[in-house]
């Protein structure tokens, strides 16, 4: 049989949520081979590409929801180092016209000291490079200038800070630009293979891939959660059962894998990060035998995809286009952590 259960392809952005066509109508691009191959083997073949195309996709929509969150923290550290350039420049004004002022007054009182008239007769940003000077300013304006001096510079750092930002920032949209796109090329093979499918093995593939289960009322055993956070989290996670699958959605009308993850400790008051990979490091991982319901399974070694122990071997999961937040057997595919939050 198939390994069906493809995780999700996590992660488009918020303004880029697509539900993505069924499985039904989003498999993958092996026309040729099934065309070549024994019509007995169809639905495995057409099955085992399936499996592989939205293995990819999985991990290149979790590299776009990395882009993502990167873009979104570049972002907040570009507006911050806006907001201090903005403050340091209306520091170095008042420093400057406490300069000017210092020598106003000794233009009126009959003169003005020649560090003053260096000061304002030059380029501000580059008159401190004459330090010499200061030894002919009373102490309080060297006090000044100094500062003006230290704030200048402090002003030069920020601005460096954030051009830097912003510079990653265009990095990681063009990064995330390149993911969906693979992603999108994944899901049209899929939908090209499936079209190439005669009406019985498209029966034979549905029925391989769609045994999971969405009755709410499923038998999970009384194994406690991991805790009482763990606990209200798996509670989230079975409200949302049967919601579709919203190829970079985290809810609560739609999901991708850890966009379900997320949302659901975000209801038991716990912030996860939005990719798979950083979620199986959000807490303290444990072997498989001792899982308990609200541990994070993710699966591959790429970790590309994640569900949520529940219990009796069974997880919740945000499957694959077209299949809706389900149950399935823990082991539906290869296991590479488990995460106690």
């Amino acid at each position: 049989m198939v390994s069906h259960r493809r995780s999700t392809q996590p992660g488009v952005s918020r303004s880029v949520r697509v539900t993505v066509m069924s499985a039904a109508t989003a498999a993958a691009a092996l026309g040729a081979a099934t065309a070549n191959a024994d019509p007995q083997d169809a639905p495995r073949s057409a099955g085992a590409e399936l499996d592989r195309l939205y293995g990819e996709a999985e991990h290149a929509t979790e590299q776009y929801n990395e882009a993502g969150e990167n873009a979104d923290r570049l972002r907040g550290e570009m507006r911050r180092a806006q907001e201090r350039a903005a403050r340091g420049q209306e520091r170095i004004n008042r420093l400057r016209m406490a300069v000017g002022s210092a020598a106003g007054a000794q233009y009126r009182s009959g003169g003005i000291d020649p560090a003053l008239a260096l000061l304002l007769s030059a380029d501000p940003d580059t008159y401190l490079d004459r330090a010499a000077t200061l030894d002919q300013v009373n102490a309080r304006q060297t006090s000044v200038l100094r500062e003006l001096r230290h704030a200048q510079r402090r002003l030069a750092q920020i601005r460096a800070e954030a051009a830097r930002s912003l510079a990653g920032l265009e990095r990681n949209r063009a990064a995330a630009a390149r993911h969906k796109r693979t992603v999108e090329h994944k899901l049209r093979q899929a939908r090209q293979l499936l079209h190439t499918l005669s009406a019985a093995d498209l029966a034979a593939f549905d029925r391989a891939s769609r045994s999971g289960d969405d009755d709410p009322f499923l038998e999970l055993g009384d194994l406690p959660a991991g805790s009482s956070r763990a606990a209200a989290a798996v509670q989230a996670a079975r409200q949302a059962l049967g919601r579709p699958y919203v190829w970079g959605a985290n809810g609560p009308a739609g999901f991708d894998c850890s966009g379900l993850m997320q949302w659901a400790y975000a209801q038991a008051g716990v912030s996860l990060p939005r990719t798979s990979q950083a979620q199986r490091y959000a807490g303290r991982m444990v072997p498989l035998s001792q899982a308990r319901p609200g541990d994070l399974v993710a699966y591959r070694s790429d970790a590309s995809h994640i569900g949520m122990y529940v219990g009796n071997g069974q997880v919740i999961h945000a499957p694959y286009p077209g299949a809706p937040v389900r149950y399935d057997p823990v082991g539906m595919m290869p296991v590479s952590s488990v995460t106690r939050i």
